[in-house]
């Protein structure tokens, strides 16, 4: 008789658009004039759009401040249902799904020279674990991490300009150095 061998391991969804998106999630500035549009697409290794990833955004105030205000996921006294933010406060956190054809879109404030990013999570169907990535604004000082790439690695990682407050970064998920988007080990 053969000895068992574990099995491959399988995926399970995604269910990331029944729980996790919450109203007001792609706003982390609601009512600041100084807010901007991030936007893009989601694409998978042969470059199909991918419709079902679920994107969470992290980043600091524009005065560098970590912390954010309370209320991402408030419920309802009541009956307990999610409500989203206050529709005032800035949180630093936002939870976008992308729509049937692989687009995102949230309104943010700018960070800050000190932090000059938003810090980027990607679950989305055949990704056993999620993806952390960066979003660089233009006009932001570069940190180590960019620093420390090759320029074609470095451009997957800066978002670019369209016109005024508006900005695209799109994620690739697979493909080679001048196209995969660079995704961040955390141990």
């Amino acid at each position: 008789m053969t000895p068992p061998h574990p099995t491959p391991s399988q995926t399970v969804g995604p269910f990331y658009g029944y729980a996790l998106p919450f109203p007001g999630g792609d706003d982390l500035a609601p009512g600041d004039p100084r807010a901007l549009t991030l936007h893009g697409t989601v694409r998978d290794g042969s470059g199909a759009p991918v419709p079902d990833a679920l994107l969470e955004f992290w980043q600091a105030a524009p005065d560098n401040s970590r912390t954010g205000a309370t209320g991402s996921m408030r419920r309802d006294p009541v009956d307990g249902r999610v409500i989203g933010r206050d529709g005032t406060r800035f949180t630093g956190f936002g939870r976008v799904p992308t729509d049937a054809d692989g687009h995102y879109a949230l309104r943010t404030l700018p960070p800050p020279p000190e932090a000059p990013y938003l810090g980027v999570l990607v679950l989305a169907r055949g990704l056993l674990h999620h993806l952390h990535t960066r979003a660089y604004l233009p006009g932001h000082p570069h940190d180590t991490l960019l620093a420390g790439l090759a320029p074609q690695r470095r451009a997957t990682l800066l978002a670019h300009e369209e016109r005024a407050k508006l900005y695209r970064f799109d994620i690739r998920l697979q493909g080679d150095d001048t196209e995969e988007t660079v995704f961040l080990d955390f141990p």
